[in-house]
């Protein structure tokens, strides 16, 4: 619980909440510009010690340790999530954030994801482009040492990456031969995975454990790509401090924050810029949290739209096990094709948009069972008891590559984030309650994707297909919470992802997802913090603050 109150000593221009993927790039960027920036992160430092992917039991870390479902992990930084969802977040709380458990695949979104209203008559259209991401997606896939092949006719120019692409291996061969005799697009992966010393990171030694923490660091994490350029530019990073409250001025303004730090100890921080890079939950629990008599629905919620419209990006899988060894258990995990062959609307569907395709590495034995295991539901955990585990094995490991399938859900009104009655966390603060539920346009297109996918695994010369078709599932990158948009009645933010309702309190992180796409979206959640940062520099002289 929280004791008594104790005043800040940092007074700072821009009080950052949130050390992962998008406060790392505003703290960069804002500390080399010349501002006094304080970074306050509820989670820890989570380095190469702590990492269990050189360790022989590395994949029953993933029991709990290192599951990326906080309450399977249940860390002293997470806060329970309750409700009732088809699709579980995945949630990582730390300096990095999510991306000390990411599998590191790189995606832009496509042109069209920015304008799905116009095309295809549902959700709404950014009210910014690609065009406004150009730059930024380049400059931020340098800062993060990106290894891939540009050039992908399916998506815009995007110039060269840093870094060669990692080899695809035997998986991704055998899988874009397959899609070769189909005639589908395919493209090597890029990954946030080193292909060659870059940087502060080393060459990837294709472990294929990276979602385990990389001991060679060459995946790219902030606390290897951002901090310590932050840092040493004067950036104060605050760890253990778990925001309560955004404060505001007598005039409305956000004046600072309440935390508690990792004692209990509830403090204040000044600050004249407050801006939430929290994740899409946790940026719309801390709105929610701050209301006030002024903000008495939550703050900067004056469209009611804070912690709806959710998406998370529902996921199913098509193993396909072939006679050949392919040695399915090499990195990176990342990915190593991907396919955008049905990742647009076409009118002859019974559904629009699309999903996005990789082809991942199988894992460890264990992994390579568990995916036997959950194809295999019906038979119940004899499928993989005794001799059945043995044989399991013996047929999938090694011998198997994973097309992951990654729908784009739309936003709906009901798939939300709210405040549990409830249930608490460690510090007595209300539990975040996730709302969500596959709609059946998204049902649909993972039904046709599957089919399609199964046929990519037999032109592939699979002997047999696993698919999974588990709910809830367990991918789910939060996204949409406070959409962006031009109209304050409609939005939450502005183009700038300055909210409407507060003039120096802006949101940078995946929250400000207008519609999700189909891609992977940490590039476009850094890219966009880019983006919004370099113009709060330029516009430094006219932004409105408190007394």
């Amino acid at each position: 619980m929280v004791r008594q109150s104790h005043p800040s000593d940092h007074p700072s221009d821009v009080v950052i909440i949130g050390a992962g993927a998008s406060g790392s790039v505003a703290a960069a960027r804002l500390g080399a510009a010349g501002f006094r920036v304080v970074c306050l992160e509820q989670g820890d430092w989570t380095g190469p010690a702590d990492y269990m992917s050189a360790e022989p039991e590395a994949e029953l870390a993933w029991i709990e340790r290192w599951n990326p479902d906080p309450n399977a992990r249940r860390g002293p930084a997470d806060y329970p999530l309750t409700g009732e969802a088809d699709v579980r977040p995945v949630m990582y709380n730390g300096v990095g954030g999510g991306l000390v458990q990411w599998a590191a695949m790189w995606q832009p979104l496509m042109a069209s994801d920015f304008r799905v209203r116009s095309l295809d008559g549902v959700a709404d259209d950014w009210p910014i482009g690609w065009a406004d991401l150009a730059g930024p997606y380049a400059r931020v896939a340098r800062d993060m040492s990106v290894s891939g092949l540009g050039g992908d006719p399916a998506l815009p120019d995007l110039g060269p990456y840093p870094n060669p692409p990692i080899p695809i291996g035997k998986i991704g061969r055998v899988a874009a031969e397959g899609m070769d005799r189909l005639g589908w697009h395919w493209w090597p992966g890029a990954n946030a995975i080193a292909s060659r010393p870059h940087g502060s990171l080393q060459a990837c030694q294709r472990r294929g454990t990276c979602m385990l923490g990389c001991p060679e660091n060459a995946k790219a994490t902030p606390s290897l790509t951002h901090w310590p350029s932050a840092m040493a530019a004067g950036v104060r990073l605050e760890t253990g401090a778990r925001v309560m409250q955004i404060a505001l001025d007598e005039r409305g303004r956000a004046c600072g924050v309440v935390y508690a730090d990792r004692d209990g100890v509830e403090r204040r921080q000044r600050g004249q810029v407050v801006m939430l890079a929290a994740n899409a939950v946790g940026t719309a629990r801390l709105l929610l949290l701050s209301a006030s008599t002024r903000f008495p629905d939550g703050l900067a919620n004056s469209s009611g739209l804070v912690g709806r419209r959710l998406m998370q990006h529902p996921y199913r899988t098509v193993a396909a096990v072939c006679e050949e060894p392919l040695d399915g258990w090499l990195g990176p995990w990342g990915q190593s094709i991907y396919s955008l062959e049905f990742a647009e609307t076409d009118a002859d569907r019974d559904f629009v948009r699309g999903a996005k395709w990789m082809v991942m590495p199988h894992g460890g034995p264990m992994f390579a069972v568990a995916e036997y295991q959950q194809a295999h539901q019906g038979d119940g955990f004899e499928a993989v008891w005794g001799p059945n585990f043995h044989r399991a094995a013996a047929e999938v490991f090694g011998h198997a590559f994973t097309w992951g399938i990654q729908a784009e859900d739309l936003p709906e009104e009901d798939n939300r984030v709210t405040l549990d009655g409830e249930a608490s966390d460690s510090s007595g603060l209300p539990a975040a309650r996730i709302e969500y539920r596959v709609s059946g346009n998204t049902r649909r297109m993972l039904d046709f994707n599957v089919a399609r996918a199964v046929e990519a695994a037999q032109a592939a010369g699979a002997s047999s297909t696993l698919v999974r078709d588990v709910w809830p599932t367990g991918i789910g990158h939060v996204l949409g919470t406070a959409r962006m948009g031009d109209d304050p009645g409609a939005s939450v933010v502005d183009r700038w992802c300055r909210t409407h309702d507060v003039a120096n309190l802006y949101v940078i992180d995946g929250s400000v997802f207008v519609t999700g796409g189909s891609a992977n979206p940490t590039a476009t959640i850094m890219a966009n913090a880019l983006r919004v940062t370099d113009h709060l520099i330029k516009t430094r002289t006219a932004q409105e603050v408190p007394v």
